[in-house]
């Protein structure tokens, strides 16, 4: 949510990072088949993270094709887009208040991801950045580059822009939420299958909605 919807309390860096992600959650995590991509990007993401050491490359493409797509498609195929009933938003509402990607930014980066494979493939040199690729290994080599930088571009420039769109703190916060997300979503996710494999679609947001009900004012007498 954006920095005018916290009032005039000036939140610590910790308490804005526990915002954003409860905000994250209870607004756009209520399907438990978008729930349980989640913990398998999140499995996969914390993979990425051991096996950059040892593989780059591989940490990179398991990433972008497998924990990015899993964690995209829940989003996208899933996640219910009516009105949100536990938090008294409408669709529209938190796409216009979202901090970091909404579904309009994720499309854009991932026609970005999609293209580029193609873009490198037709110009092998990409514009002048690589003195081109003699084979397939060559060819993998600098996608995988590309999409490094495709990442780390897409999270600075998110971050920079909400310097100045809402604060330094939110834009640093929204970054470290963004590279913690695997641990906490493989902690706040880890049951979602077993709810999934009963039959229940839709988190209920319980815990949502008690927590708005007791952040409302109340009644005058």
């Amino acid at each position: 949510m954006n920095s005018s919807d916290t009032g005039i309390i000036k939140l610590t860096f910790r308490e804005e990072l526990r915002k954003q992600r409860w905000d994250d959650h209870r607004y756009y995590h209520h399907s438990r088949i978008n729930q349980s991509l989640h913990l398998v990007s999140a499995t996969c993401f914390l993979m990425c993270y051991m096996l950059v050491f040892v593989n780059p490359g591989a940490a990179v493409l398991v990433g972008w094709v497998v924990a990015m797509w899993a964690r995209q498609i829940g989003h996208f195929f899933f996640e219910p887009k009516t009105y949100d009933a536990v938090n008294q938003a409408t669709h529209e509402h938190k796409e216009a208040i979202k901090v970091g990607y909404n579904l309009q930014r994720k499309r854009v980066l991932q026609s970005l991801w999609a293209i580029i494979p193609i873009v490198l493939w037709l110009n092998p040199q990409f514009f002048g950045v690589f003195d081109g690729h003699a084979n397939l290994d060559g060819y993998l080599e600098n996608l995988v580059l590309l999409w490094i930088a495709l990442a780390v571009g897409a999270l600075l420039f998110r971050t920079v822009q909400l310097f100045f769109i809402e604060n330094v703190q939110t834009g640093l916060v929204w970054a470290t939420k963004i590279l913690t997300d695997p641990f906490n979503d493989f902690k706040t996710y880890l049951k979602s299958p077993l709810y999934l494999m009963k039959g229940e679609l839709i988190d209920p947001m319980i815990h949502a909605q008690h927590e708005r009900e007791e952040d409302e004012p109340e009644p005058a007498v």
